[in-house]
């Protein structure tokens, strides 16, 4: 039976106990795990995607969700988002305008999504849309200098509060050209993080061409693709890219870069003649 989940409800962590053997010892414990479950999106009554994730941060989650999978153009187009649970489940129930609705119908997709990757369920290669449209600002994160990627790089583990919990979450952080970050979300599954940032720069307007996102994580091609619909110009993680993701970077006009630390990073697209 569904029943209505209050934002203070949603739960990132869980203790269990657990056995640890080291330097020769046993030792009764408890720990902390990451919270993985389906997250049911389901738009206009008509269920559309099962993803698992952690269920924190819902709204702003299919509200990313939303914008970055190309369901709805805009946010406003969401006019309500309604966070349910069952006994093992979440489901999250959109209401989108007729006109993104009918599209959404027009382009079937049923999906089940394992927290690792991010098409699970498409029903044909055309539709994962691997030709993406340059961006408006292609260029506009080139100036971006090595001390605000560094300075990212090293701000993040601090802002990793479930990471540091459980040492199993993928974080997303939108940080200034500076390298401030200014906002971070946390999930088992990197696009989640990702969707969910998206959602919260999308609800509170946010100039996405103004700073660029920051992931702890490789940079694979579903990143890139979100990153791309969102207009946001430039992507960095902590690990390296996958080929794809650099093919895409590239026709979109994304800066990429990958391996990003404290020290440093390389860089694997970028367009130092855009229109910034």
């Amino acid at each position: 039976m569904l029943q209505r989940l209050a934002p203070f409800e949603h739960a990132g962590s869980v203790t269990r106990l657990v056995t640890r053997y080291q330097r020769g010892e046993i030792v009764q414990a408890s720990d902390s795990l990451v919270v993985e479950c389906p997250v049911a999106l389901v738009f206009n009554g008509i269920s559309h995607a099962v993803m698992m994730a952690t269920p924190i941060d819902l709204e702003v989650f299919a509200l990313g969700f939303a914008l970055s999978e190309g369901i709805v153009e805009r946010a406003s187009d969401v006019f309500d988002v309604e966070v349910f649970s069952t006994a093992d489940s979440v489901e999250v129930q959109l209401t989108i305008s007729q006109q993104a609705f009918a599209a959404l119908k027009g382009k079937r997709r049923a999906l089940a999504g394992r927290s690792g990757c991010g098409v699970c369920g498409v029903e044909s290669i055309e539709l994962l849309d691997l030709h993406p449209a340059r961006i408006t600002h292609a260029g506009a994160a080139a100036n971006i200098g090595i001390d605000a990627v560094e300075r990212a790089a090293r701000a993040l583990p601090e802002r990793q509060v479930l990471m540091r919990d459980t040492g199993g979450m993928h974080a997303a952080a939108w940080c200034s050209s500076a390298g401030d970050i200014l906002d971070v979300f946390e999930d088992v599954g990197r696009h989640n993080a990702l969707d969910k940032l998206i959602g919260q720069l999308a609800r509170s307007k946010a100039d996405m061409r103004s700073g660029f996102v920051f992931m702890s994580s490789r940079a694979s091609y579903e990143l890139v693709r979100k990153t791309a619909r969102m207009q946001i110009p430039m992507l960095a993680t902590i690990s390296a890219p996958t080929s794809l993701a650099v093919d895409i970077a590239q026709q979109a006009g994304i800066r990429l870069l990958g391996f990003c630390r404290g020290n440093g990073f390389v860089e694997y697209a970028g367009d130092a003649g855009g229109d910034a």
